[in-house]
């Protein structure tokens, strides 16, 4: 495994391990950016309005019940037919993704903006804000660790998943785990695996140096539980600096 991953040709050209590492994270990358664009309002609305939480969460939650793998097959079989190109495969990889992606977005999202207290929502009334300025303002920055939460573990989740992509003969991390379980090649195999961890952690350590950047630190759990006005006071900063 060792020789595999400093084998100098594993590292340059087509197929190298920094050209299915790119890959891996183009997917990945558009897979986060449609589900946050489909997460975030819905989360929004069901935090802000408690309405539809049953329909929209549960409805949410059940995709994680859905069988990645043999979605993604039948997708393939109902696409291909009526594309002829390689968005046959690629569309119904990010439809998989995607799916994965949005519940724990979603719940992060309105998590967060229940789990304000109410008192920070009347002082803002109180001080004539509208709804919207309420929402940008207080909602959303208060909200922000657990949503940066949920975007964290959606991100986690799909570049561990989508390694599903070189099962219908797309690029990405998981070539090597495909391919080298074709040739019985162990070492190659062994190796995407570890590319694949070593990724997910670096990620993972990326989210938390973001997460010292834009949370306000009056509303990381380091500190003892805010007042109501210094709740106010933090959401208000939090907004300035993003």
């Amino acid at each position: 495994m060792f020789a595999w991953l400093t084998d100098p040709a594993h590292w340059s050209g087509p197929g190298s391990i920094p050209f299915q590492t790119l890959m891996h994270l183009v997917y990945s990358a558009i897979t986060l950016v449609i589900a946050i664009l489909i997460a975030v309002p819905l989360g929004m609305y069901v935090g802000h309005t408690g309405k539809g939480e049953s329909l929209i969460m549960g409805s949410v939650n059940a995709m994680r019940a859905l069988p990645t793998l043999g979605l993604l097959i039948l997708l393939v079989l109902l696409l291909a037919p009526k594309i002829s190109n390689s968005l046959a495969f690629v569309i119904p990889s990010l439809v998989v993704l995607v799916l994965l992606a949005v519940p724990p977005i979603l719940s992060g999202v309105a998590s967060g903006i229940r789990a304000i207290d109410r008192s920070v929502i009347d002082a803002a009334r109180g001080m004539g804000y509208s709804t919207s300025e309420i929402i940008w303002k207080i909602e959303m920055p208060c909200a922000l660790p657990l949503a940066l939460s949920g975007v964290r573990g959606a991100t986690l989740q799909v570049v561990s998943t989508a390694t599903v992509a070189a099962y219908v003969s797309l690029d990405g991390l998981g070539r090597f785990i495909i391919d080298g379980r074709a040739a019985n090649d162990y070492a190659e195999m062994a190796s995407g695996a570890i590319l694949l961890a070593a990724l997910a952690i670096l990620l993972e350590l990326s989210f938390s140096v973001i997460g010292k950047f834009f949370i306000s630190p009056g509303l990381t759990r380091k500190q003892k539980r805010p007042t109501a006005a210094v709740q106010f006071e933090s959401a208000t900063t939090a907004i300035q600096v993003v």
